[in-house]
């Protein structure tokens, strides 16, 4: 997705843009943070505004919380500052105290839904997190499939594809190629298939 030559003004065009940063969260700069392709001067600075001009309200939910801090460190990650505390402070993490606890199904819809902090090398609290239940993620990708959920599906096979002790009987690689012969059609499922796959290889950073 591009922006183009699009300056963060405030046009209408800037606004749809910025809408669309905000569904597709630290994602938007995945190319950077995989391949190290430089991103578009006018991509970034609308992308830059996105979290400026959006922070989590006090009673975000936590997902939504965890996303902004997310986009805040994919703007860090390549020496964009903020004026944002969760940006400013590397080590001011949101609370991920909902994730104690929770069941294999909620544990896996949560980190479908926080599939972009999912990258090779990255350390917090949700990604400790699925490192310590490779096995109820591995039930929420079964689940996902067999319920044709494969947006879900997706996201809980990118953190698989990073997460030691995943069970062998599982197959995810042929798991994931059937999520991407039936579900590989919506752009959101294909671009986190993309990142499973690039994954592995230590393409990073």
């Amino acid at each position: 997705m591009r922006a183009g030559g699009t300056s963060a003004g405030g046009g209408a065009g800037d606004g749809v843009a910025r809408a669309a940063m905000r569904v597709l969260g630290a994602d938007t700069l995945l190319p950077t943070a995989l391949l190290r392709v430089p991103p578009d001067p006018g991509q970034l600075a609308v992308f830059k505004d996105a979290v400026a001009a959006h922070p989590p309200r006090d009673d975000a939910a936590p997902a939504v919380v965890w996303s902004h801090w997310a986009m805040a460190r994919a703007l860090r990650r390549i020496e964009q500052p903020l004026d944002d505390p969760l940006a400013g402070d590397p080590g001011a993490e949101p609370d991920a105290g909902w994730l104690d606890g929770a069941s294999w199904q909620v544990l896996t819809h949560q980190l479908a839904v926080l599939a972009p902090l999912a990258l090779p090398g990255e350390e917090c609290a949700v990604t400790r997190a699925a490192r310590e239940r490779p096995v109820d993620v591995a039930r929420g990708f079964v689940r996902a499939v067999r319920r044709r959920d494969w947006r879900q599906a997706a996201g809980a096979g990118r953190w698989l594809s990073l997460l030691d002790g995943v069970p062998g009987t599982l197959g995810l690689e042929t798991g994931l190629d059937f999520v991407r012969l039936m579900g590989g059609g919506d752009p959101r499922v294909a671009l986190q298939l993309e990142a499973a796959r690039l994954m592995p290889a230590g393409v990073l950073l």
